[in-house]
């Protein structure tokens, strides 16, 4: 049996002094740039983590919510709790499945699988409220065509996660989570092997991606205008890999 390589030291380098990205933006440019800027060019090993929010507005994922026409429902809604119906319309066009509307929070199964609130449609830093962001159309597709172009321009296989912030189910608080994977296994699969003291796991398939995704949050913060970092140092497993394999069968899920 393979044995599993572990890392030693991890280190987390926010990548700073990126631009406002527009539609169009090519985003490996704008990441490698910024990586020369401040002098830590990406290595051999390392991962790049970006925000959904700069993979969204260089596709062209913004809409600007004076024109949006909220339906019946999304104005019912808004008009019992503190809501802009404008963002609802928006959650529930975006949604496959409506999870839960209740004491004002909208969660919902987006097309991609993801089970979030308000399918994922955002204002916070976007422009200050005139234009709402809703998630890539492919996060994985996205986070391929990312991943393709860095190998392209710097000869290395680096391996490329996109994020997003989620709440949690009996827990409070946020934290982010792999939305878009490509160039790593997105799970580290320890079942059938032995722990130190002889037992052998059953269960143990560790969310690689999803841990990867809460430190760089953490590390980047929401308020710093820092929309991507590198991860080094991490024992990655390459390979093909998609954030949807992360999202759990129905027929698995006890909780729908």
């Amino acid at each position: 049996m393979r044995k599993v390589r572990e890392s030693c030291e991890v280190r987390v380098v926010p990548i700073r002094g990126m631009p406002e990205i527009g539609t169009g933006a090519v985003l490996a440019d704008e990441v490698l740039r910024a990586c020369r800027r401040q002098r830590t060019p990406l290595r051999v090993g390392d991962i790049l983590v970006v925000t959904h929010k700069i993979v969204s507005k260089a596709e062209g994922r913004r809409v600007e919510l004076a024109g949006v026409q909220p339906s019946p429902q999304a104005r019912a809604w808004a008009k019992r709790y503190p809501v802009d119906a404008r963002v609802i319309e928006l959650a529930l066009q975006a949604a496959g499945r409506i999870v839960r509307m209740k004491k004002g929070v909208l969660i919902t199964r987006t097309a991609h699988g993801l089970v979030c609130a308000n399918s994922g449609v955002d204002l916070s830093n976007v422009d200050g409220g005139a234009h709402a962001v809703l998630l890539p159309k492919d996060p994985d597709r996205s986070a391929a065509r990312l991943h393709r172009a860095i190998s392209k321009q710097t000869g290395m296989r680096i391996p490329v996660i996109i994020t997003d912030t989620f709440g949690r189910p009996w827990r409070e608080g946020l934290t982010e989570v792999a939305i878009g994977v490509a160039g790593m296994k997105p799970m580290r699969d320890l079942r059938r092997r032995r722990d130190p003291y002889g037992y052998t796991l059953r269960v143990s398939l560790e969310a690689v991606a999803d841990a990867l995704a809460a430190i760089a949050g953490a590390a980047c913060g929401k308020l710093s205008r820092c929309p991507a970092c590198i991860i080094r140092g991490f024992a990655y497993e390459p390979g093909r890999g998609r954030a949807g394999d992360l999202v759990r069968p129905s027929e698995r899920d006890l909780f729908r």
